[in-house]
C-alpha cells in the first residue's frame, strides 16, 4: 500500500482540500508555493498516469480541474500550473501549483516553509471553494 493510499484512507494525516468516491486532493507537505496540491486516484496505485484505464484517467483530470478552480479562488495567483512527474511516490498524482510566473513550477527551487496553522487555513479555504462548485 502506498503512502498516498494510506493518506486517502485516513491512516496518515493530511491537509485535505477535496474528496469524492474515487479521488482525493491534499496539500503537498513540501510545497513549491502555498496551496500546492496533489490529486490522486484512491483505488489505483499504479505509478504511471498513462497506465490508468480510460475512465479513471478522465475522471482524475475532471476532478483535478474542479480542484484547480477551487484552488485559484482560494489562493491568489495568476494561474494554476499542472505537473505530472510520478517519480517520487509510486502512485499516480497530479501536482496543482499556484503560479505567479512560470518559474514557480521549478521543482529544483528552494521550497517555502509553511507552518501547520497556515497549511490548515489554506486547506480549509480551498475545501470551502470546492464545496461551492
Amino acid at each position: 500500500m502506498t503512502i498516498f493510499t494510506r493518506i486517502a484512507k485516513g491512516e496518515i494525516p493530511s491537509y485535505k482540500v477535496a474528496e469524492d468516491d474515487q479521488f482525493y486532493a491534499f496539500l503537498d507537505i513540501s510545497p513549491l508555493a502555498a496551496g500546492h496540491t496533489l490529486v490522486i486516484p484512491k483505488n489505483v496505485e499504479d505509478d504511471y498516469i498513462f497506465n490508468l484505464d480510460g475512465q479513471t484517467y478522465a475522471g482524475l483530470w475532471a476532478f483535478a480541474r474542479k480542484v484547480a478552480v477551487a484552488l485559484k479562488a482560494a489562493v491568489p495567483c495568476k494561474r494554476v500550473g499542472v505537473a505530472v512527474l510520478g517519480m517520487e511516490v509510486p502512485h499516480t498524482h497530479i501536482h496543482l501549483v499556484p503560479l505567479q510566473t512560470e518559474g514557480d513550477l521549478d521543482f529544483r527551487k528552494k521550497r517555502p516553509v509553511i507552518g501547520p496553522e497556515e497549511m490548515a487555513r489554506i486547506a480549509s479555504s480551498i475545501l470551502a471553494e470546492y464545496e461551492k462548485l
